[in-house]
């Protein structure tokens, strides 16, 4: 189940997704058994900004139908104080893990875990920043750029605007020759356009889908909003079909690799994904009622893998 993505070899196809798995506060809660077992191929960071955020006010989590949504808005320290403080605790972590064990049953060898921050700006110019600065550390092995936090209100509608996102994407490609990921908003009306606008401006991968813009509302209270941010985004099992689909139409209109991601909670779940075009699996909003999901997950892909080529023709 190895496979090359963009350049990085990784040990098998599942990875997270961003801001839903804090690999520094799972190091201290699970100790050097992380290292072990990491559960993901290569760990994408949560979404870094120029400056400091606090993010949304309280409350920020709502428990709906088959989901969740989220008004977290992206708290992070800043660029700065992520490079001084996060990152060398990450590559520290990257490093020393190995994603393999998970797929020993069958036949797969342990590799390191490369590191993939994950950066947000206003603008172009803040996107460039963050790429040169981020691209130039050696710990970082690839960048994924976020233009589609339903959450944040940026300068720039870059995710739903095909133009503004293929000039977006273009500038941060001048800036480094690491690979550049760029994750699409399913909050738009032709997401595969949005996806061939990436790849025309050099993105070497997408990543879909973020999370779909929803509401909650106070319990007994009319219509007002339960969130401190107003609304929020969905994500888990609810979303499933709705990435089935985004996903596989971008996959037929790009050439560019696709990691695949929404609800997804088993084996089979992923499974589905690549078959219809994507070459990783992101698991998210499952990392947070089992930490070992992921791992989970690749084990099961990787029997499936084994089952099929033990199967007559």
């Amino acid at each position: 189940m190895s496979v090359s993505f963009c350049g990085l070899e990784l040990a098998h196809r599942v990875i997270n997704g961003s801001g839903t798995f804090d690999a520094i506060a799972a190091r201290i809660a699970f100790g050097p058994a992380l290292e072990d077992e990491f559960p993901f191929a290569a760990y994408v960071s949560k979404t870094i900004t120029l400056e400091p955020r606090e993010g949304n006010p309280p409350p920020r989590l709502w428990e709906a139908p088959g989901g969740l949504i989220n008004s977290i808005g992206l708290p992070n320290k800043g660029l700065d104080a992520y490079l001084s403080e996060d990152l060398p605790q990450l590559a520290l972590l990257t490093r020393g893990a190995t994603a393999g064990a998970v797929e020993d049953r069958t036949g797969s060898s342990a590799r390191p875990v490369p590191l993939i921050t994950n950066v947000m700006g206003s603008s172009a110019e803040e996107f460039c920043s963050l790429v040169e600065a981020c691209a130039s550390r050696p710990e970082i092995a690839a960048l994924e750029l976020n233009v589609s936090c339903p959450n944040v209100v940026t300068g720039l509608d870059i995710g739903a605007d095909p133009r503004q996102l293929e000039q977006v994407v273009r500038a941060t490609r001048a800036t480094t020759s690491k690979p550049l990921i760029v994750k699409l908003t399913p909050n738009t009306a032709d997401v595969a356009a949005c996806a061939q606008a990436a790849e025309a401006g050099g993105a070497d991968a997408v990543s879909l889908i973020n999370t779909l813009r929803a509401l909650a509302l106070a319990p007994g209270e009319g219509a007002r909003p339960w969130l401190g941010g107003g609304t929020g985004g969905l994500s888990g099992p609810a979303v499933r079909a709705v990435a089935l689909a985004q996903v596989a139409g971008v996959a037929a209109r790009v050439t560019i690799p696709v990691v695949g991601m929404g609800g997804v909670q088993t084996a089979a779940h992923a499974r589905e994904l690549l078959d219809v075009g994507a070459t990783l699996v992101a698991v998210g909003t499952a990392n947070f009622c089992d930490p070992a999901a992921a791992a989970r997950i690749a084990r099961g892909l990787g029997e499936m893998a084994a089952t099929s080529s033990r199967s007559p023709a």
